[in-house]
């Protein structure tokens, strides 16, 4: 089968999920159409205008599998050869659950730009079950607002061609391998616990909660040291320049920065004792999946795609739990909580894909 697979918005995250996708469908030829993860807006709404122009699509396909990011019921329209070709929609996330507060009338174009993508497809797939629901109740919410002409069934055509298949999580080094004594960042280095967030540094991961939390940590008995390995980028809160400082106070500042080699990240996780999750948006959670992979222990909200993926032992609901579920690592508790779901495993993603795929043909 020759697939075309569309990433207009090709975000680390993305780039991750396709390459392990082409991986265990390697029995499959992929030609893969990127464009760059910048000018966000722009990207969401242009990105079919501009698709539209690459030599790729004039090709020949047996399908096309396309993140939710695309806009595909202007592409199918501006790209007529596309028009008979089956369509999988990949939802990385839905723009039903994402809490942008900037501007109401940018999040409703963007809601019902990606309704007509899901209309337009036939096979909707999802990372978690979190990230379904959240659509589908989402576009229920949303249609139940419209004046009229609204036609009927359409919540139900939509779930019933829409399954879940999460993103699988690569495990390089095998667990704990680091030696345990290795030196670590911080002069309590050896007597405090080494927490990680591992988030990209944006509102929607939580600054607000994680400065109400680092507070809460100062304050306690508890030694620790805090890295901020998380992606970056030219717009980022101010909170994070006061909070690396209030860090460096009070000597509890770890590693700061993304680390881009993949292998050296990965061994880095090993050092750690826990990830630390202050997430308001989360559908899958693949940083929180990948340090419990290399043995730190969760300590991740109460809420979002956690519920399906981190042991309900791990997940906080207030900033005072949290800071006792991280006393209570200190003091040695087993950390029997890092098995990851089967549902996130090489093996199960690739036989959902090849199931999936199996039922095309």
């Amino acid at each position: 089968m020759k697939i075309l697979l569309l990433s207009p918005y090709d975000a680390l995250s993305h780039q991750y999920w396709w390459g392990r996708l082409c991986e265990g469908l390697s029995n499959h030829e992929f030609v893969v159409v990127t464009l760059p993860a910048r000018f966000f807006s722009w990207r969401f709404r242009g990105n079919s205008l501009t698709l539209s122009q690459r030599h790729e699509l004039s090709e020949d396909y047996d399908l096309v599998i396309a993140t939710s990011m695309t806009d595909l019921a202007t592409l199918k329209g501006l790209a007529p050869c596309l028009h008979d070709t089956p369509v999988i929609l990949y939802f990385h996330e839905n723009q039903f659950a994402y809490p942008d507060e900037s501007n109401a009338g940018h999040q409703v174009e963007r809601q019902i730009t990606q309704l007509y993508s899901a209309i337009a497809a036939d096979h909707l797939v999802f990372n978690s079950s979190f990230n379904q629901r959240t659509f589908l109740d989402g576009v229920v919410k949303f249609l139940a607002k419209m004046p009229d002409g609204i036609p009927s069934g359409v919540v139900d055509r939509l779930s019933s061609k829409s399954r879940v298949i999460s993103v699988p999580i690569e495990v390089d080094v095998s667990p704990k391998q680091v030696p345990q004594d290795m030196p670590r960042s911080g002069q309590q280095a050896r007597d405090s616990i080494h927490i990680v967030w591992n988030h990209r540094w944006e509102h929607d991961k939580g600054i607000d909660e994680l400065d109400r939390l680092v507070d809460a940590l100062i304050l306690s008995p508890q030694g620790f040291t805090l890295s901020l390995i998380g992606q970056s980028f030219r717009k980022r809160p101010a909170k994070f320049a006061q909070l690396i400082t209030r860090l460096e106070v009070a000597d509890a500042l770890g590693r700061v920065g993304f680390i881009e080699d993949r292998n050296e990240y990965l061994v880095f996780l090993q050092q750690c004792d826990a990830v630390l999750s202050t997430a308001r948006h989360e559908f899958q959670g693949l940083a929180v999946l990948e340090a419990m992979a290399a043995g730190c222990a969760p300590i991740v909200p109460n809420a979002l795609a956690y519920t399906e993926f981190v042991p309900e032992n791990c997940r906080y609901d207030s900033i005072e739990q949290a800071v006792a579920m991280i006393c209570e690592i200190k003091q040695g508790r087993p950390k029997s909580v890092n098995d990851l779901p089967a549902r996130v495993s090489d093996a199960y993603v690739n036989s959902q894909w090849h199931n999936l795929l199996d039922s095309l043909l």
